[in-house]
């Protein structure tokens, strides 16, 4: 294990959220908040001593880099960026445990949307950003933002056991030959995109620190919001906005660099964007025919239907309405969607659309296979063969994946709750999604869960953030294996 090639980069990591830190800094300053003011300059001195003696220790690193480092150094740097981001809310006086507010920065930088603040709207606006800022970092994930702007020496090994370690998705591939400028690309389309809906949002006539923090969540697909009815009591056309950029950021960002380079046959024949496409108008289609009689007119109906559909599949977690007065079947649609989440590669969460695709395609070739044992049967995806290391890949994340939500949920049930609060509060942390349903519903918060459940849903959101392996490795013996 090199501890100290993983040292090293943990403490670039503790430094660059220093920097991340310094605008809501002057945010504070700017409105005269001066417990935000001095928590801040706390914190941040106290990651750049952090960062300093890390650095100075661990200088002289050895290159060698692989993935059993690579997956543990993804899963401390969420960590430990987590435990050194909830101390402004702590020393500002926001939040008065540490175990909530633990909570709240992982639902940020996991960008789960999860929150126990019930009145988000008394915050410190520094607080406020830096919460909402929190999505943003967590979308793309800092370690990629670090990989775009680290010298290329690191070597190719380096940065893609990192990369692969901390991209959503079954199989992570490089979109030009360097690692190192495919994640500066994929930062660049991220930065491109969050500006367009900065402008869309200020032509909306919101206020710029609002417009900025909607963005950040919009972006990151994390969902915090600026008001305490997150997005309902803003304009149509706000509403509207939003929607369709939730839908874009939960779009592979492959698609996006195959569009700039005129690629527009591979995008319209991509079977995942395909799934994804047809399961939000179909998912919108049913609920419009479910919750009609709620609206006065078919155009709200349209909207909130899209707005729901938009904000859960991508894992956003954003409300204009109480879905959870809607009918069953209205209901049962978004706890599917829930679960099926958002495209590999984009900054939404779920068990994403290629691995339900690959699921489906390894059982119909199962089955093709149990029919004629002889023949010998490729599962394909976009038209090309599918590693059987990715399809086995697929099956253990899914079988973790559902022990994690049992167990969870089984946790969660100590706290005396129904089956359908613990559940959804399951899939909603697990998920990265934000809100659930019943007493964690989009006019609740999660602060009457114990403090056993919160680090539960804590540990759980960094897992689905993570794609559950690098959380995993941690607890596993081998992995501290000095052989």
């Amino acid at each position: 294990m090199n501890v100290k090639m993983m040292g090293r980069f943990i403490a670039q990591i503790i430094a660059i959220e220093a920097v991340f830190m310094v605008p809501a800094l002057g945010i504070s300053l700017g409105y005269g908040e001066w417990p935000g003011v001095q928590a801040f300059a706390v914190t941040i001195g106290i990651m750049l001593i952090l960062a300093a003696i890390m650095y100075a220790l661990c200088r002289k690193a050895d290159r060698l880099f692989g993935a059993r480092e690579g997956l543990v150094c993804v899963a401390l740097s969420w960590i430990v960026m987590s435990l050194l981001g909830a101390l402004p809310f702590v020393l500002s006086g926001q939040v008065k445990s540490y175990i909530d507010a633990l909570f709240e920065i992982v639902s940020g930088f996991t960008t789960t949307g999860s929150s126990v603040i019930a009145d988000v709207e008394s915050l410190y606006r520094g607080i406020l950003y830096w919460r909402s800022f929190s999505h943003w970092v967590g979308g793309m994930g800092v370690l990629v933002f670090l990989l775009a702007i680290l010298p290329g020496s690191q070597g190719s090994g380096f940065t893609m056991h990192l990369l692969r370690a901390e991209s959503p998705g079954p199989d992570v591939g490089k979109l030009v030959p360097k690692m190192r400028q495919t994640a500066l690309i994929l930062y660049c389309i991220y930065i491109v995109l969050t500006i367009v809906n900065v402008v869309f949002l200020l032509c909306g006539r919101m206020h710029w620190l609002d417009a900025l923090c909607t963005a950040f969540g919009t972006a990151g697909t994390g969902g915090f919001g600026v008001y305490n009815d997150s997005l309902g009591s803003v304009s149509p056309y706000i509403q509207k906005v939003t929607t369709v950029f939730m839908f874009l950021f939960g779009i592979n960002f492959s698609c996006y660099y195959l569009l700039l380079l005129g690629k527009l046959k591979s995008v319209f024949k991509d079977e995942e964007l395909r799934l994804y496409v047809g399961l939000a108008v179909a998912s919108v289609i049913a609920l419009v025919l479910s919750i009609r009689p709620l609206y006065a007119t078919l155009e709200e109906t349209i909207r909130h239907a899209a707005f729901q559909v938009s904000s859960i599949m991508t894992t956003t977690g954003y409300t204009t309405t109480d879905y959870d007065l809607w009918p069953a079947f209205s209901k049962g649609i978004l706890l599917l969607l829930m679960i099926v989440g958002a495209c590999a590669g984009s900054t939404g969460g779920g068990l994403k659309c290629i691995r339900v695709l690959l699921l489906f395609k390894a059982l119909r070739r199962n089955i093709r296979q149990i029919l004629n044992p002889r023949k010998v049967l490729v599962v394909r995806s976009n038209g090309k063969p599918v590693n059987e290391k990715v399809l086995e890949n697929t099956n253990a994340y899914l079988a973790a994946y559902v022990i994690i939500i049992v167990l969870c949920t089984l946790i969660l049930s100590l706290d005396g709750f129904s089956f359908e609060t613990n559940l959804s509060a399951t899939l909603a942390t697990f998920n990265n999604i934000g809100p659930g349903m019943a007493a964690v519903g989009p006019t609740c918060n999660f602060s009457s869960y114990s403090a056993l459940s919160k680090l539960t849903m804590t540990l759980a959101m960094l897992a689905g953030r993570l794609e559950i392996f690098p959380i995993l490795v941690l607890f596993s013996r081998s992995t501290w294996n000095k052989k």
